[in-house]
């Protein structure tokens, strides 16, 4: 059983400046690079990140079941800072207020997705967590990040329309509405043009959805457009 009733005030959880963040995750921008012996390298470091966090749950664990309060807070505490050294693991529990445009662990966020799209076999070997892509894709779908970070969440759903369905992919949806531009329909345009199938339909889909923001996004509105005749 994983405990985790911890709280921000004891662990400082999410709290610290974009260059703590740098110090523990810097390695893994790593993950998404085009040459495979960089990312071969990030996925050993990112294996050994993994166990130590296993290992501090599981030392943490141990003291709840032998009811060793002190124990267990230094226990806690140790967890949350290992667990800060690994993805999707750093990820977690983004203090409440701001909205996630002025957290420092958003380049970080980031790169999770973008890792997913990109290379998602190997995300889904080393570090898969529908959970939280789910959530950070919720949390991303804003209209007022900056440009370079709307440039890169339109990037991401250029990538997505263009694969076979994967789990949560249908939150993108809520990225295109907050991040619709020309260049994001360009991209979608061209890609409803192209040869691939998947591609087609997905961007074709999300192109329909931006022109018509009252419809929400349902596998029944899906389904129904799918069915409907096309130009």
């Amino acid at each position: 059983m994983i405990y985790q009733m911890t709280t921000e005030a004891d662990t400082r959880v999410g709290i610290d400046g974009v260059d703590e963040w740098y110090d523990r995750l810097g390695w893994t921008y790593g993950l998404i690079a085009s040459d495979p012996a960089v990312r071969a390298v990030a996925l050993v470091r990112l294996a050994d990140a993994a166990r130590n966090t296993r290992d501090a749950l599981d030392r943490y664990n141990r003291t709840w079941r032998r009811g060793y309060s002190l124990r267990r807070k230094a226990a806690s505490r140790s967890y949350e800072e290992i667990r800060k050294c690994s993805l999707p693991e750093a990820l977690w529990d983004r203090p409440a207020g701001p909205d996630i445009v002025t957290w420092p662990g958003l380049p970080y966020a980031l790169l999770f997705l973008e890792w997913e799209a990109r290379y998602p076999q190997e995300w889904t070997q080393h570090a898969k967590a529908w959970g939280t892509k789910q959530a950070l894709i919720r949390d991303v779908a804003l209209a007022h990040h900056e440009a370079t970070v709307r440039t890169k969440l339109v990037n991401l759903v250029e990538i997505v329309v263009q694969r076979s369905y994967r789990c949560k992919d249908r939150e993108y949806v809520h990225v295109a509405r907050a991040v619709d531009s020309d260049d994001l329909r360009g991209r979608l345009e061209a890609a409803a043009r192209s040869d691939n199938p998947w591609a087609r339909r997905h961007a074709g889909y999300v192109l329909w959805l931006l022109d018509h923001p009252e419809v929400p996004n349902t596998r029944h509105i899906w389904q129904t457009w799918l069915a409907a005749p096309k130009e």
